[in-house]
């Protein structure tokens, strides 16, 4: 009996452990548009970042999904500078209840600074 309750407990915590990641992807080529009025603290201090919290949803039949980024106020050149993805356990959850069908999502993006 202890050595079930050994079993789950480790499978548990290494299913936490690699259940929360994030990526991040940085061109090195181009500017990142600037922020002048941020108050930040980490990596994107003085950079226009973008933040995306949701839920995608995936049909059995697509293998992929695409999220476009478009020219807006907050990303004027429709260019990006860094990407970060960021999984967490709670994504993680929902991809297992659902069988892959939802994601939740979490991205941060700065684009390029137009160019004069």
């Amino acid at each position: 009996m202890k050595t079930k309750v050994n079993l789950i407990v480790l499978f548990t915590t290494c299913f936490l452990l690699t259940s929360c990641y994030s990526v991040r992807l940085r061109s090195i080529n181009g500017t990142p548009q600037p922020d002048p009025i941020s108050n930040r603290d980490d990596y994107y201090r003085h950079m226009e970042v973008v933040e995306i919290d949701t839920v995608i949803k995936i049909d059995l039949t697509s293998k992929d999904f695409t999220y476009l980024i478009k020219e807006t106020d907050k990303c004027k050149t429709g260019k990006l500078h860094t990407v970060e993805f960021r999984n967490t356990f709670e994504g993680s959850l929902l991809s297992m209840v659902t069988f892959g069908r939802k994601r939740k999502m979490k991205i941060k993006y700065v684009c390029m600074k137009p160019a004069n």
